[in-house]
């Protein structure tokens, strides 16, 4: 169970904040922006299910959404404590489980859509212009998680400096979520059509 009772603590004060194991690090710390832009993906999404947005998203998409939306913060969780032999209590870890429950998403919605022969852009429906928006925060997210795995690597380490690896499932994840909302947003624009990418923005060369 998780109890907010305070909602400033001034412990950040000074540069420093802890991570889930409750060691120390400098809030500039790799995996403090993974999880940080993990956040911001997250809200993206919210956005796509507020208000007019989820009227044009029809339930099995909404459902979809809103677990993704749980998952996200197992993912901010997973990346904010560091992988150790040992811990008092279990961290929550994101598994291979995640993983395929995306792909068997993508495979779903992506079943009945038109063969891409040309790049899509960001619109038509304001769900599907929001969900390109968080697919593209998801993006960032995922490379600020693979920085991090290359800062820190995906070993665990025992210490108490803060040092330790990171899951490279978080960052597997959040590569899968990408190309699932970018199939979402496709799907939400069924009705209308793909917005399409016309190269050149679609201006004539003159000849001769």
């Amino acid at each position: 169970m998780v109890i907010l009772s305070r909602i400033y603590t001034k412990t950040g004060d000074a540069g420093t904040t802890d991570l889930g194991d409750m060691t120390r690090t400098h809030k500039t710390d790799p995996r403090l922006v993974a999880y940080a832009d993990t956040d911001e993906a997250n809200c993206a999404i919210g956005e796509a299910l507020a208000g007019e947005s989820r009227d044009g998203l029809g339930p099995d998409v909404v459902d979809v959404l809103v677990r993704v939306q749980n998952d996200l913060f197992d993912v901010g969780a997973d990346l904010c404590t560091p992988l150790r032999p040992h811990h008092e209590y279990p961290p929550l870890r994101v598994t291979e489980a995640y993983v395929a429950d995306l792909e068997q998403a993508i495979d779903t919605f992506n079943a009945d859509l038109t063969k891409l022969r040309s790049f899509v852009l960001p619109g038509g429906t304001v769900a599907a212009a929001r969900l390109h928006t968080a697919r593209t925060v998801v993006r960032r997210a995922e490379r600020a998680t693979w920085e991090a795995l290359e800062r820190y690597g995906s070993e665990a380490v025992a210490a108490e400096d803060g040092a330790g690896g990171v899951n490279v499932l978080t960052a597997q994840y959040l590569n899968r979520l990408s190309d699932l909302l970018f199939v979402l947003a496709r799907y939400a624009n069924r009705d209308v059509g793909d917005v399409m990418w016309q190269p050149g923005g679609g201006r004539q060369t003159a000849t001769g």
